[in-house]
């Protein structure tokens, strides 16, 4: 993994673009989603025994904020080698990662297995690190992949497609337990069937390897490696070069990120919790709720689509400054949407996707563009999963904190959204549009010691 890749004279095509990219990060966030799901339903009591289920399940939420934490390692070290010998065989390595610790969560003994009280939470940690190490390389690389082979004027278009691969995979996840859930028992479930998710992701790596091994280098990092571009450490180049895009780009992704977790992690939760318990939920059954989840998550997978030709025609910055707005909005309407039984609740959820795929629709054009070529892919990883630890990790924590310190009304959680969304609007307003800039050729002037 030291020589950079070489150019063939062949180019990937459109087909086989879109398809690695698309499955890989389905793959990426099914893995990621199964945690997510089995972090509310069955971890809580199987890893984190205790007398208080919010104590549970806050323990719960802290080592699924630990892969938030790994997210920027791993951003940094696939980063190193994406922009070092290459997208495709850093591609590679994160899908085999974030794959390997999914599957063995599946083999994991439980805490209440008899000498695995203290040893079976803190190896779930450790794997959870491991998940969040192998998406913290994965989202900018299939992002590039994408972007870097996308005709003039398409970017943000082509760059939809690794985005869909969240909608594709929380779905695939949540149909996954609704499955299971209805051909088993309760008891069954949560003594073996949760593990079939976790053990099934096997499946899908061996698909996504297959597909990104046939993939040929970037036209953009093919220029960057014929220039003699490369720098040795891409780390220290764009934390020195280019350290305001990468604050720009952090809390741009920040209500992503905070609106994503609250609609996903935090609303199961509030919508699954008993009307009659001390801290109030909505009382949905488990698999009633998630039914409700995958239909939202279903605008979310079309407004992802609507959002590519929008960003193309209005430009990044005016077209999420004005889902953003929408986002504040819908932060403050989050209390009497929740309070309206069934059809404000549905309404929450249709309107809380569509937003999210608005908003995150762009960003896998928004974000590498503004950085360099030989830095690109460190650079807009880092950005995207700093902002992960401020956007994402915290906001299940936060949020069942607030709704627990309000005596079971959520509109603290509404006005934490809406908080989040000023400060995305903020970082827009401070960043240069950058639809129409040069993407293949725009490498920055490299200091001859950095070369290879």
């Amino acid at each position: 993994m030291s020589t950079p890749t070489k150019t063939t004279g062949k180019a990937n095509t459109p087909r086989r673009v879109i398809l690695a990219s698309l499955i890989g990060t389905s793959i990426e966030f099914y893995d990621f989603y199964v945690y997510a799901t089995a972090a509310v339903l069955v971890f809580p009591a199987l890893f984190f025994p205790a007398d208080d289920p919010t104590a549970q399940l806050l323990s719960s939420f802290a080592v699924f904020g630990v892969a938030f934490v790994a997210r920027p390692v791993g951003s940094i070290v696939f980063g190193h080698f994406g922009d070092r010998i290459g997208r495709k065989a850093t591609l590679v390595a994160s899908l085999l990662t974030m794959g390997v610790a999914t599957v063995l969560i599946g083999c994991l003994p439980t805490a209440l297995t008899p000498g695995w009280e203290i040893l079976a939470p803190a190896l779930l940690a450790v794997l959870r690190f491991c998940q969040g190490l192998g998406l913290g390389g994965e989202w900018s690389g299939a992002a590039l992949l994408a972007t870097e082979n996308a005709p003039p004027g398409k970017r943000a278009i082509w760059g939809t497609f690794p985005q869909l691969g969240a909608p594709i995979g929380f779905i695939l996840a949540n149909v996954t337990f609704i499955a299971i859930a209805f051909s088993m028992s309760e008891e069954a479930f949560q003594a073996w069937g949760w593990r079939i998710p976790f053990l099934a992701s096997a499946i899908l790596v061996v698909v996504g390897l297959w597909v990104r091994l046939s993939l040929l280098e970037t036209p953009a990092f093919t220029k960057v490696v014929e220039r003699k571009e490369v720098v040795k450490l891409p780390l220290a180049s764009v934390f020195r070069r280019n350290w305001v895009q990468l604050i720009q780009g952090t809390f741009i992704m920040l209500a992503t990120y905070v609106l994503f977790y609250l609609m996903t992690t935090f609303t199961l939760t509030y919508g699954t919790r008993a009307v009659d318990a001390e801290v109030a939920g909505l009382g949905y059954e488990r698999t009633d709720f998630l039914w409700m989840l995958i239909v939202g998550v279903v605008f979310f997978g079309v407004f992802t689509l609507v959002a590519g030709p929008l960003a193309e025609r209005y430009g990044r910055r005016k077209m999420l400054g004005a889902v953003s707005v929408g986002i504040v909005l819908f932060g403050l309407v989050w209390v009497p949407l929740f309070s309206a039984g069934f059809a404000g609740a549905m309404a929450l959820l249709i309107i809380g996707f569509s937003l999210m795929g608005l908003t995150f629709g762009p960003m896998a054009a928004f974000l590498p563009e503004l950085f360099p070529g030989n830095v690109r892919y460190t650079g807009s990883a880092i950005a995207y999963n700093f902002s992960s630890i401020l956007g994402a990790a915290l906001t299940p924590f936060v949020a069942t904190a607030l709704w627990t310190a309000a005596g079971g009304s959520t509109v603290l959680v509404g006005l934490y959204l809406a908080g989040a969304a000023i400060l995305t609007i903020i970082a827009l307003w401070l960043t240069k549009e950058t639809r129409d800039q040069e993407y293949v050729e725009n490498s920055s002037v490299v200091v001859a010691a950095e070369a290879p």
